[in-house]
């Protein structure tokens, strides 16, 4: 049976969820992914193509920053504050731009001059000259968005980008953190890809979502079968960090 004795969770992250198995963005079932791990669950912000799906995820996305900066007022950074919301190419394209304009939409007097960024795959060699699209980055907090880390490859070129403009890295926010270590040949303890970026870059990494709570999602929805998957999976390449 389901267990009723875990806390709820706000309501933006179970908006959230219900969006994501009603539009199949997330499903269970047998997925081998790219790293070659046969995964209970599956997980494709792509799908968020409609404009009902994409303010489901970008409002989710603009309450997990705001009680992230409401939270950090109390704690180790007091003064955390974000100019601009970074989208790597592509995927993080949409989701900045729809987040800005979400935050700007719950709390105008703090996020109306709130802005976006993007990069360019090709550098534009004419007119508006340059590899960034959006607000310059030059002196700018920026806090990266996206769907998901999973090697932290991309995630680390974007960083890279924001340096080189002279932009200021104040954090990231994904999705969806999976909270499993990095593919390797040697698995050992290796951390996960988000915990890598903490580690590397000292700045938070904000997730909507986590597979913890996908483990809640189940045990809320009595899903036994696809329950016991998710969580021998989650045992077998949980993080350590």
């Amino acid at each position: 049976m389901a267990s009723s004795d875990h806390p709820p969770i706000p309501n933006y992250k179970n908006d959230f969820l219900q969006s994501c198995l009603s539009a199949n963005v997330l499903q269970f079932g047998t997925f081998t992914l790219k790293s070659g791990r046969v995964s209970p669950y599956f997980f494709n912000a792509g799908l968020f193509h409609t404009g009902s799906l994409l303010s489901s995820i970008s409002t989710a996305y603009a309450y997990s920053i705001i009680d992230f900066l409401s939270s950090s007022s109390s704690s180790s950074n007091p003064s955390l504050e974000i100019d601009i919301l970074f989208g790597p190419a592509y995927k993080g394209i949409p989701l900045a731009c729809s987040t800005v304009e979400k935050l700007a939409s719950i709390s105008p007097s703090r996020f109306a001059n709130l802005s976006y960024a993007y990069n360019r795959k090709e550098a534009k060699t004419h007119g508006e000259a340059g590899s960034i699209v959006g607000a310059p980055l030059k002196g700018k907090r920026v806090m990266v968005i996206d769907d998901v880390i999973t090697a932290g490859t991309a995630m680390r070129e974007a960083i890279s980008i924001i340096q080189a403009e002279g932009g200021i890295l104040v954090g990231v926010i994904v999705a969806l953190d999976r909270m499993e270590r990095m593919p390797s040949k040697e698995d050992g303890d290796r951390g996960s890809a988000i915990g890598e970026v903490r580690r590397k870059y000292g700045v938070p990494v904000l997730s909507i979502v986590t597979l913890d709570d996908l483990v809640g999602l189940l045990r809320r929805k009595g899903d036994e079968e696809d329950l016991r998957r998710l969580e021998g999976y989650r045992a077998e390449w949980l993080a350590k960090d």
